[in-house]
């Protein structure tokens, strides 16, 4: 077990989060007592970071704006999560702090909220944040009247103004917030309805008054090659670099549908430069959150589960396409490190690890020549530094220090070729020595683990692994997913056949958001494409009915954020843009087209419809700002597929593979294995012989004659 410095939480050895016993946290009395405040009881590893400090901080709850409201005080909102960097460097710098700690809890009811745990009020308070200050990213701080209207808004604060930061202190904000609430309270309040009335209409814009334009494709593709970085790869914009794999993925089916070789290109440059450089952990896998240079060398070092599964469906794609094996070993070493670090005992997987141990940024990642030199013999040194391109200075500056980045300057391929050695060779002596750096660095302290278990990235990673079970022959991949989906359906889906939104210690009793079912029953879509087993697509289709029931906008269309079961704050917004992962009416509207043609039920081929209608302008507006949902787009335009089977496909399976390999993006398998689920329509098709299946290949629920030919199918699909 492993303390930080401050003794005020401890970690066990897989930087596991242990704060403290339930035992004594039973015997605490509800305020927390002198030591913690309210957040020791929360399950959030976020919030139990917050625990000890001297600010009275509140969880997001009817009892701190019932006492907000009785005291007239306003409410301090502090949103961040686990792994944030600049999160730890605001605690530590204020929140710490006496000084600063005192002049909240006279000032405010505090309240600190875990954004991946609601991010219900991250969505709706990121959009005032951006709207007031023109940017967003967390920490946010958020500063609003006990009815919940915002009056102040913004991102890291540091404790006193200062050049360096370029930004006001909280020793000076904090009075000045004060005096204006005593004196000047009226004006605050008109100040705060005026902002939620200029959200509430900007929210509106959802409803769409135009039509899709048919070039959107096109135009999407053009906008990302204007922005290509020929020398590194990614897009320009902006010195950060951020993998976003759902827009290589749109490339990627927009080169299957066009045959346009520049869309290739990109995808193939962008996803080696990224694998090459320090943005990827090429000692124990895993990538990075993003690169602060365009380089993809310098990482901002935390993890994240839906950046692994995000990308092995990226790289699986371009390796369905260019059949290249740097692709597929980079899906392994992504599993690999998934089901090595990231998954729990009983098939949950964890949320993230942090950009931090021992208090500084990406120390456990980083390397001194010396260091290196005494972890391996003269003759593994002299192998592998000029690979990972270590430098006796530092390859690069990290907090201010010089220190080297393992990355590569050259695949493993080129550098066996240039040394004239056998790549496997070359390969297997690699591997051998990066284990050696890898057991020495697992020593070290590690970053903080996330280990909360959440529904929507959980089916993210279902989807991820499920594909790469099926095209890399890996029945272990099919089998982790298998086990996460068990543990979900097992521990968080409520009696009335409603997710939950996680896992930690029991489940988390925040009800799932329209994330939680879009990304699951995407997993739950990927899943049966795998294994053909209906139950899996039978539980995808309650889900979506139940998304319809309480998600779905009767009158304007789309789905909502919330179900209208739940809390509704002062606006009931709905997400379209697909940043670091997609948003819910993105997924949703590909889920909807293929739950259709898998189940021959158009009704959900409407809800896709009307989700690209409710959105077009802001579709038409901005071409790339929702790249995963022109993937629907593609799909509706075609041309897109349903693959029947029937007859047993046990004594065939060799077949079944290769159709389920096939890279035609757009096409759906439908096999009934349980006549216990009603598939009513595959009854007017005709069994093949118990030897040979039959294979029925559709387009818009017309179908061709049946065959077992692989040649002829593999030629229908194209």
């Amino acid at each position: 077990m492993k303390i930080d410095k401050e003794q005020k939480y401890k970690y066990n050895d897989n930087g596991r989060i242990i704060i403290p016993s339930e035992s004594i946290i039973q015997t605490l009395p509800k305020d927390g007592g002198d030591k913690w405040n309210r957040l020791i009881f929360s399950k959030s590893p976020y919030l139990l970071q917050h625990s000890a400090n001297p600010v009275d901080w509140y969880p997001w709850n009817n009892e701190a704006f019932e006492i907000a409201k009785k005291l007239n005080k306003p409410i301090f909102l502090s949103i961040g999560y686990t792994t944030c960097h600049w999160c730890h460097v605001m605690e530590h710098e204020s929140f710490e702090d006496i000084e600063v700690a005192k002049l909240l809890n006279e000032t405010f009811i505090n309240i600190k909220v875990d954004r991946e745990e609601r991010p219900d009020i991250d969505n709706v308070y990121m959009h005032v944040t951006q709207q007031m200050t023109g940017r967003g990213g967390w920490p946010m701080t958020v500063i609003m009247t006990p009815d919940k209207k915002p009056f102040f808004a913004g991102t890291f604060l540091p404790k006193e103004s200062n050049s360096s930061y370029n930004r006001p202190g909280m020793l000076d904000i904090i009075p000045q917030i004060k005096k204006l609430w005593n004196t000047r309270e009226d004006s605050i309040l008109n100040s705060a309805d005026k902002i939620v009335s200029l959200v509430q209409k900007n929210n509106l814009t959802n409803i769409s008054k135009e039509k899709l334009r048919p070039s959107i494709l096109k135009e999407s593709y053009h906008y990302f090659n204007n922005r290509f970085d020929h020398l590194y790869g990614g897009f320009s914009g902006s010195i950060n670099k951020f993998p976003k794999p759902h827009d290589y993925s749109f490339l990627m089916r927009y080169y299957y549908k066009t045959n346009n070789h520049n869309a290739l290109e990109i995808v193939k440059k962008s996803l080696y430069e990224m694998k090459k450089g320090g943005i990827f952990d090429q000692i124990g896998y895993g990538f990075h959150r993003y690169s602060t240079d365009t380089k993809w060398l310098v990482p901002h070092f935390e993890k994240m589960l839906y950046d692994q599964a995000l990308l092995i469906h990226a790289y699986l794609d371009a390796y369905q396409i260019t059949k290249d094996e740097f692709y597929s070993q980079t899906v392994h070493q992504l599993c690999e490190y998934i089901l090595r670090d990231m998954t729990d005992e009983n098939g949950g997987f964890y949320s993230a690890e942090d950009a931090d141990s021992q208090g500084e940024e990406g120390v456990f990642y980083i390397w001194s020549e010396s260091e290196l030199k005494k972890v391996l013999t003269k003759n593994e040194y002299e192998f592998i530094f000029p690979i990972l391109s270590i430098s006796k200075k530092g390859n690069a500056i990290v907090e201010g220090n010089r220190v080297n980045i393992p990355y590569l300057k050259k695949t493993i391929k080129e550098l066996s070729e240039i040394s004239n050695e056998n790549y496997n060779d070359y390969l297997i002596k690699f591997n051998q020595i990066r284990k050696k750096i890898f057991e020495y660095r697992d020593l070290r302290v590690h970053p903080q683990k996330d280990d909360k278990i959440l529904t929507d990235w959980n089916g993210l990673m279902i989807s991820a692994l499920s594909r790469a079970g099926i095209i890399l022959d890996e029945k272990k991949y099919i089998l982790a997913a298998k086990a996460s989906t068990a543990f979900i359906v097992t521990n968080l889906i409520d009696s009335d056949g409603g997710l939950f939104k996680g896992f930690r210690n029991g489940r988390i009793d925040v009800k799932g958001m329209v994330e939680d079912y879009a990304f699951f029953i995407w997993g739950l879509i990927e899943l049966y494409q795998a294994t053909l087993e209906t139950k899996y697509i039978q539980l995808a289709k309650d889900l979506s009915d139940y998304q319809i029931k309480y998600f779905w906008d009767k009158e304007n269309k789309g789905f909502f954020f919330t179900s209208d079961l739940e809390e509704t704050l002062f606006v009931r917004s709905k997400e379209v843009y697909d940043g670091a992962i997609p948003s819910g009416n993105s997924v949703s509207a590909l889920n909807f087209i293929r739950l259709g043609r898998i189940l021959s039920k158009y009704e959900y081929d409407e809800i896709c419809y009307a989700i690209l209608d409710t959105f077009s302008s802001k579709l038409n507006r901005y071409v790339t700002g929702s790249s995963y949902m022109l993937q629907a787009i593609n799909y509706i335009e075609g041309p897109s597929y349903e693959i029947i089977i029937k007859g047993d496909i046990d004594k065939n399976l060799s077949l079944i593979r290769k159709i389920q390999k096939h890279p035609q993006p757009n096409k759906v398998i439908i096999y009934n294995n349980d006549k216990n689920i009603n598939f009513n329509f595959l009854e007017k098709y005709k069994s093949g012989p118990e030897e040979h299946p039959l294979i029925y290949i559709c387009q818009d629920y017309s179908c061709q004659l049946p065959t077992n030919d692989i040649i002829k199918i593999n030629e229908m699909l194209k």
